[in-house]
């Protein structure tokens, strides 16, 4: 591939470029996050069912955000955009991307940072790492509620990741299983004969690597020197 055909480089990250960083995953627990079952805390069911209970998990979820530093993975992520265009499509509610110094980032899953209406999802607020209690109101008067997606909620920015992703002249994933949908079908959307490039140091499940390069290490390790090469129009 000649290097004038790479312009916008796309990347989809999940819970395992954060997990460098010090925060834990859901896959890794089991189904359980610091004593929390994810089912009862991050589902639409499990809010209507104990509101308070479900702010309690993501105000330790936001805590602990807050608490940590983006790693090598997002710094290097960051350096791409010296030579390229790049959008990051994230699954992870955390802001380390942008503190790593990426510019342009979708989150599929929403914002630990924020908070917004329960009722209306286009009320949303800056709220920091502060916690959310029962009674705190969105500026619509209703209660605030994390501004995540949970299970049995639509993920509104699908679209927009899509048509990112098919625009894209150079895709990288990682940190994810793709096991995890819709966010695992926009690989689907790439252009026909790109780059493709997987960081992961497993094999994730349900992946065909027809047409992938697989750079077996953590993201720590593997993006900093997928983005050394990159950086020097190395595309092979």
């Amino acid at each position: 591939m000649s290097e004038s055909t790479v312009e916008h480089i796309v990347v989809l990250t999940g819970a395992g470029i954060s997990a460098e960083s010090g925060l834990s995953t859901f896959r890794d627990s089991g189904g359980l996050w610091e004593g929390f079952d994810i089912n009862e805390v991050a589902s639409i069911e499990g809010w209507y069912k104990n509101r308070e209970k479900v702010l309690e998990f993501y105000n330790v979820r936001r805590r602990q955000a807050a608490q940590v530093e983006p790693n090598p993975a997002h710094k290097a992520l960051a350096e791409l955009e010296k030579e390229y265009q790049v959008t990051i499509v994230t699954q992870n509610v955390d802001d380390l991307h942008e503190r790593g110094g990426s510019s342009n980032v979708i989150h599929l899953h929403g914002k630990l940072r924020e908070g917004r209406s329960e009722n209306d999802p286009d009320v949303v607020v800056d709220i920091g790492d502060k916690s959310i209690s029962i009674g705190d109101e969105a500026p619509d008067g209703s209660q605030l509620r994390p501004n995540v997606v949970w299970f049995g909620e639509p993920v509104p920015m699908i679209s927009k990741a899509a048509e990112v992703v098919s625009s894209a002249d150079l895709f990288i994933v990682v940190g994810t299983s793709l096991a995890v949908y819709p966010a695992a079908g926009l690989t689907d959307y790439t252009k026909p004969k790109i780059n493709k490039y997987l960081i992961d140091p497993g094999t994730p499940e349900l992946f065909s690597f027809n047409g992938w390069s697989h750079i077996k290490e953590s993201a720590a390790s593997g993006v900093p020197k997928l983005t050394e090469k990159l950086l020097n129009k190395d595309y092979d």
